[in-house]
């Protein structure tokens, strides 16, 4: 499959109590930002850099930048709004587009009502949920940007499922899938096992 697991030890700590279910919504929005912010360096780790010179308080040398594509960031709502200020704080200079997807409560389908991208041309996007389920809404979401002139998308979230990860491969196999966390399978109602429960709802302390 094409997918890395991050299995970081403070990742893995932080997973855990987040899946806890007496975790507040306080502190489920805590560790979200610093499990992020953890999984950014690995989901950026492949930034262009170039060699510019510097001037130290003792002399010059040849320092380092990041260059080439830039960088777009663009949460799938709600869940993935949660997501978005640790990635800028690992990238001031990223720009933030949306996507809006809900999944229909009868059909489990997908239905787009929002998308608002920054200039495509050249600039590398990685797509914010905090969930992979069945893949429906992530592979909608991946289309969008698509057809839109993306070329160049991962995607990151918190937790998967193997049906999600299956279909996100089968149906973008150019998408690259970073998660921390690979669980074992969907419930009736297609929530991830053991999972977290609703990440939207824990956020944001909704129902």
């Amino acid at each position: 499959m094409n997918i890395t697991v991050i299995d970081h030890p403070l990742v893995q700590h932080k997973l855990t109590i987040m899946r806890k279910k007496n975790t507040c919504s306080a502190e489920f929005r805590k560790l979200l930002k610093e499990i992020t912010l953890l999984m950014g360096y690995e989901v950026t780790r492949d930034l262009q850099l170039e060699e510019f010179e510097i001037e130290t308080p003792l002399e010059k040398t040849a320092g380092k930048r990041i260059t080439g594509k830039k960088l777009g960031i663009v949460p799938i709502l709600r869940a993935g709004f949660g997501m978005v200020d640790a990635m800028l704080e690992l990238v001031p200079s990223a720009r933030v587009g949306v996507v809006g997807m809900y999944r229909d409560p009868k059909t489990f389908k997908p239905v787009e009502y929002y998308c608002k991208l920054p200039d495509i041309h050249n600039r590398q996007f990685i797509l914010l949920d905090p969930m992979l389920a069945t893949g429906g809404s992530s592979v909608a979401a991946i289309q969008m940007l698509k057809d839109r002139g993306a070329k160049n998308i991962k995607f990151l979230c918190l937790v998967a499922a193997p049906q999600g990860v299956e279909l996100v491969n089968r149906e973008h196999p150019d998408v690259q899938i970073y998660t921390a966390g690979l669980d074992r399978d969907l419930d009736e109602n297609n929530y991830i096992l053991p999972g977290l429960g609703d990440a939207g709802d824990r956020i944001f302390g909704t129902k």
